[in-house]
């Protein structure tokens, strides 16, 4: 598939806002952290998705009822679903100068209903002229994804014959629709009622 940029600008996949606080005290500590350990960007890299898949639990498999949102508070709590996790992994490589963006994907169940928006990543390491995507969501039975740049190992392959899509545009803030749902939610179950279910 090819990946688009929503914003011709690389710039725009390193600058922080009110969901990818990079700026945050939080972030910028876990990432120092991360980096003095690694010491080059694609370690770097690696460390961070592994750190956001394994240390923050998504919230259907660990039954936080919580609504962390941005990345500085995903971090905080140690909680989020696939957008927040998505915002926190996004955070910790902008905040070592690493491009950063948003992706997305429908998915449904296996006889194609209840469709829903699913969120995951794209880098693109310093000096490199090509997006790898990759998903933060966190592996259990069923689900294996893996930090591969050269091919993609994703939580969730796309079944089109369901009507699941692969959204091919790298967003450089989270899409408004996401953002929205989370904003909007008081708990997990009311945030599970407000997803979207197609951008």
């Amino acid at each position: 598939m090819q990946l688009t940029q929503q914003n011709p600008d690389i710039h725009a996949y390193l600058a922080s806002d009110e969901a990818i606080d990079h700026w945050h005290p939080l972030v910028q500590e876990t990432s120092e952290t991360l980096w003095a350990v690694t010491g080059d960007a694609y370690s770097y890299a690696e460390a961070a998705f592994v750190f956001v898949r394994d240390t923050i639990p998504h919230t259907a498999d660990s039954g936080d009822l919580r609504v962390a949102w941005r990345a500085s508070d995903v971090l905080a709590t140690r909680n989020g679903i696939c957008y927040a996790k998505s915002h926190a992994l996004v955070a910790l490589l902008r905040a070592q100068g690493i491009p950063g963006a948003l992706c997305y994907q429908r998915l449904t169940d296996d006889d194609g209903t209840n469709p829903v928006v699913h969120g995951l990543i794209a880098l693109r390491l310093p000096g490199g002229t090509r997006w790898s995507r990759l998903d933060p969501r966190g592996n259990k039975p069923g689900v294996d994804a893996r930090f591969h740049l050269d091919h993609e190992r994703l939580a969730f392959p796309i079944h089109p014959e369901l009507g699941e899509i692969d959204y091919p545009e790298l967003h450089a803030a989270p899409h408004p629709a996401a953002l929205k749902a989370l904003r909007g939610s008081a708990d997990r179950p009311q945030l599970w009622r407000n997803l979207p279910t197609a951008l």
